[in-house]
């Protein structure tokens, strides 16, 4: 028998080097299980405890307690029931309705610009597209609210000159506002996953279906956009998520318009107004679980529905 059939030697030996090496490339996960079980994990399980509890005031004038109490599953119940709750999480959805598709179909008018545009060109407009994204959001924000001031932002003026006075606090516009915000934000990350996506696609493709005589424009619509089709899934989650937990941008618009914007105007300004205004931090971690369920159903249906579409 030669060294190299089964229960030679070697084989236990080589099934030692295979192990250490599997160990090796695991141990690079390390760092990164660590930060997810500290970080995400721990206050996971720390929201579902708070949840689960309420806390009670005992006494009058100043001189009582407080106690803690078990109350099951009363939080979540009445999450579920709170009329005002659920209205800001209508507001955000008709608002994502709107909102994301347009992102979507931006993003990917730009990738495309950019994949027909010359390396050097396609790559200035990349940085300037992108510059956007790098800035922090609450400085984003600030920028814009100076922007829309009808004292001192440019923007009333120039409609002005079109005859147009344009409240872009107002009721009417504050969503238009807050979009405008969003898409300018999120506009070079998306394309860039995009155009990144395009990068991967042979270009012997467009070779072949410009000699079968089809236009730059049929390539884009018939080949290059079904080839993006799971960076498209990708990015329209993100913008989902980050959607349904908006609460930058109509947290500092509350600031120049508190009659439009109220404290509870979505589901995320309501959760800080409970833990951090009125102090009742069981039904605010109780009402953070229930968006964060509401998050998670909305990305599964969403990416079940169009992986079918991609069947």
């Amino acid at each position: 028998m030669g060294k190299g059939a089964a229960g030679s030697p070697r084989t236990p030996r080589l099934r030692r080097r295979r192990t250490v090496q599997a160990l090796k490339g695991a141990s690079l996960t390390f760092p990164f299980l660590v930060g997810f079980a500290l970080f995400v994990m721990v206050p996971v399980v720390m929201a579902l405890r708070e949840s689960v509890f309420a806390t009670r005031s005992t006494g009058g004038l100043g001189f009582g307690g407080q106690t803690v109490t078990f109350v099951g599953l009363d939080n979540f119940a009445k999450g579920f029931q709170d009329p005002v709750f659920w209205g800001g999480m209508l507001r955000v959805l008709v608002y994502a309705l709107v909102a994301v598709p347009l992102t979507q179909l931006l993003s990917l008018a730009c990738a495309l610009l950019l994949d027909a545009a010359r390396r050097r060109t396609a790559a200035r407009f990349r940085v300037v597209l992108l510059l956007p994204y790098m800035v922090p959001g609450i400085i984003a924000t600030l920028i814009w609210l100076f922007q829309y001031s009808p004292a001192v932002g440019p923007l009333s003026d120039l409609f002005r000159i079109f005859g147009l006075e344009l409240n872009f606090y107002s009721g009417d516009l504050v969503w238009v506002s807050i979009g405008n915000m969003a898409l300018w934000g999120a506009l070079g990350f998306n394309m860039l996953i995009l155009n990144g996506a395009l990068q991967s696609v042979p270009h012997e493709i467009f070779e072949a279906a410009r000699l079968d005589g089809a236009g730059e424009l049929r390539i884009a619509v018939s080949i290059k956009v079904p080839f993006v089709r799971g960076s498209l899934v990708l990015t329209s989650l993100l913008s989902i998520i980050g959607t349904l937990q908006l609460f930058n941008e109509p947290l500092l618009f509350r600031a120049v318009t508190p009659e439009t914007i109220t404290k509870d105007f979505t589901p995320a300004m309501m959760i800080y107004n409970q833990a951090f205004q009125v102090g009742d931090l069981n039904y605010a971690t109780a009402l953070s679980v229930i968006l964060a369920v509401v998050v998670g159903v909305a990305s599964a249906v969403i990416y079940r529905s169009t992986s079918r579409g991609q069947a």
